[in-house]
């Protein structure tokens, strides 16, 4: 057993190595520019696609791997480069979470670049010439290659300190990740120094897929893979701390390298599978990590950017004008069921439960300042309450009410929990949950269904009808929307934004900070839940995915489409994203990347959403 745990161990650290370096490039990255770069996975992935073409190219043998590697990583600080010149130098102001839907964007885009180029069935990449071995180490084997790994990861973090700390470049990068402001006021190109922190990123990126390759093929899973682990990583060790990374990166790569060597263990009795642990265990050590210290292992509080902060609008408060538009929007929208067919029926029931996802999370969001990366959690635990209490035989109307109460119970466990940090940490926070969520679903066979997921789960025959259900669907999303509208003008909605603009005047007011931020958590999660039960009704099934990181992703992403300043913004959002998504899913084979290049355009003509921008725009015309 000792034996195996030291060869699991020596793997982890193994791991450990190339984690970091793609770690450290997101590192830099955030350091100076507080860009939450979506894309650097697809940055790893492109280094390993490129790598196997230039391996080819060299005429393979240790010129092809090594140059190969060399090569790839360069072109990935190109392509890194030319994102930075092309899309993010146009949003540098833009809301940062704006930006991550840019990057979200350029993912798409990569994704469906590298299926072109390269095809969708996994390659096996080359060995690496002189370390194909093992080594012998208390009769346990463990790859050469392996071993060269072990030594790389310290070498980088070795590299990179002295970059930072010996050369004029890292100095202005330490100083632009202190204070911005105050770099640019003594005279320090920004704009050249975050292209340049960006190239590198992207090179440390492109390197690590391209090392990677001896020990897995190059698939088009890889970027989505990478990157949850790279941000868990970042946030665990501290963001923009350097060897907070690297100690993160061992930390979990280690823990799940036990999980694999343990396997199924009895412990005193007990018998306990780890290996299951393995989907999750980087969530778990996040979780445990950021509620003991909510700026990560080796991080602080970040200094406050002046200039730097997200200002938000005023909602107005809805007029005569605003309801009677509702109203009659709503009418034409009950009368839908007399033009339209069966299938666009459906696609607008899905739309009316996704709008109220958008809203759910736009609570927290827009209303709170805090985001959440992990809000499929909620929708997800509506879904399966919904559906778990149709299947025990309860009423239709009874099993709504417990996917609801599930998805608030749940919200109120992860607010109560997670609403000692914030911004990006609390964000994290809430992804962790999610995954851990996630987890619990995908192999709770005997509950759950697994992997299979549930399916039978219909509403009653007085709804069984397509026409039916929408016009209960579209019903329940107006009646909620308004009662959301309503609520954002009641002393509870003016509170909430009030420890969202300034948390300390707020406090010295009176108000109970914690008490309402936790009662917005339990809103936007009831919303959430009830969104997921009426969806699984519609659908008639259910899998894991409804609490997987892309759903949480695609909320966020109609959130920021639509506009967190305005009521109106999440419900445009859901409807421009879900109707783009299922019209280029039919149109073409490669419906990622015009989706993809969409949103980029969106993000850069819309910096503020479409309705805020669009807003702006209406305002400055009143003024002229």
């Amino acid at each position: 057993m000792l034996a195996s745990l030291l060869i699991q161990t020596l793997n982890g650290l193994a791991s450990a190595s190339l984690l970091f370096l793609v770690a450290l490039g997101l590192s830099l990255i955030f350091g100076v520019t507080r860009i939450v770069n979506f894309a650097h996975g697809s940055f790893y992935m492109l280094g390993a696609y490129i790598a196997i073409s230039a391996n080819a190219w060299l005429g393979g043998g240790a010129l092809g791997f090594w140059g190969g590697a060399v090569v790839a990583a360069l072109a990935v600080a190109a392509i890194g480069l030319a994102m930075e010149l092309t899309i993010l130098r146009r949003i540098y102001r833009a809301p940062e979470l704006l930006q991550l839907v840019a990057t979200f964007g350029v993912v798409l885009i990569v994704k469906d670049a590298v299926l072109a180029a390269w095809g969708p069935e996994d390659i096996l990449g080359p060995r690496a010439p002189g370390l194909t071995g093992s080594l012998t180490i208390l009769g346990k084997q463990l790859p050469t290659y392996d071993a060269f790994l072990l030594v790389i990861g310290p070498a980088m973090l070795g590299g990179v300190w002295w970059l930072l700390n010996r050369t004029a470049w890292g100095l202005r990068v330490r100083a632009a990740t202190e204070d911005r402001e105050m770099a640019a006021a003594l005279g320090i190109d920004q704009a050249l120094l975050f292209s340049s922190v960006l190239a590198l990123g992207a090179f440390l990126a492109g390197l690590a897929g391209a090392l990677a390759l001896p020990r897995e093929p190059a698939s088009l899973g890889m970027d989505l893979s990478i990157i949850a682990d790279v941000f868990v990583v970042t946030v665990v060790g501290g963001l923009g701390s350097i060897p907070g990374a690297y100690l993160a990166a061992v930390l979990i790569s280690v823990v799940k390298a036990w999980c694999i060597g343990l396997g199924t263990t009895t412990i005193a009795g007990v018998t306990i599978s780890f290996s299951k642990l393995t989907l999750v265990a980087e969530f778990v050590v996040m979780a445990a990590v950021l509620l003991a210290r909510p700026h990560g292992l080796l991080g602080s509080e970040p200094a406050v950017q002046r200039g730097a902060a997200t200002t938000f609008a005023p909602l107005p408060i809805p007029s005569r004008s605003f309801w009677a538009k509702g109203a009659s929007a709503l009418a034409l929208l009950l009368l839908l069921p007399l033009i339209v067919d069966r299938y666009n029926l459906v696609l607008l029931t899905d739309i009316a439960a996704f709008a109220l996802v958008a809203a759910s999370l736009a609570i927290l969001m827009g209303w709170g300042g805090m985001a959440s990366f992990g809000h499929a959690a909620y929708f997800g635990a509506g879904a399966y309450g919904a559906a778990l209490a149709s299947l025990a035989g309860l009423p239709f109307a009874a099993a709504l009410l417990v996917g609801l109460a599930v998805a608030a119970l749940l919200a109120a466990l992860i607010g109560r929990l997670a609403l000692e940090a914030s911004g990006i940490s609390l964000a994290m926070l809430t992804l962790a949950f999610a995954q851990i969520l996630w987890a619990v679903a995908f192999q709770w066979d005997e509950v759950t269904g697994g992997s299979n997921g549930l399916v039978g789960i219909w509403p009653p025959t007085l709804l069984a009808e397509k026409w039916a259900y929408y016009l209960l669907a579209i019903s329940f999303a107006a009646a909620v929307m308004a009662a959301i509208w309503h609520l954002a003008h009641t002393p509870i909605g003016y509170a909430l934004r009030a420890t969202r603009d300034h948390a300390r005047r707020a406090e010295a007011s009176g108000l109970d900070i914690k008490g309402i931020r936790l009662a917005a958590f339990v809103l936007s999660g009831s919303v959430a839940g009830l969104a997921g039960a009426l969806l699984v009704f519609s659908k008639g099934s259910l899998s894991p995915d409804a609490l997987a990181i892309p759903r949480s992703v695609d909320a966020l992403v109609m959130v920021l489409l639509g506009g967190v300043e305005t009521l109106a913004g999440p419900v445009v959002g859901a409807f421009v994203f879900t109707l783009l998504s299922d019209w280029l899913t039919r149109a073409t084979p490669y419906w990622q990347a015009v989706l993809g290049m969409t949103i980029v355009v969106l993000t850069l003509v819309f910096p503020r959403g479409i309705t805020g921008t669009i807003g702006g725009w209406l305002a400055e015309r009143r003024r002229q």
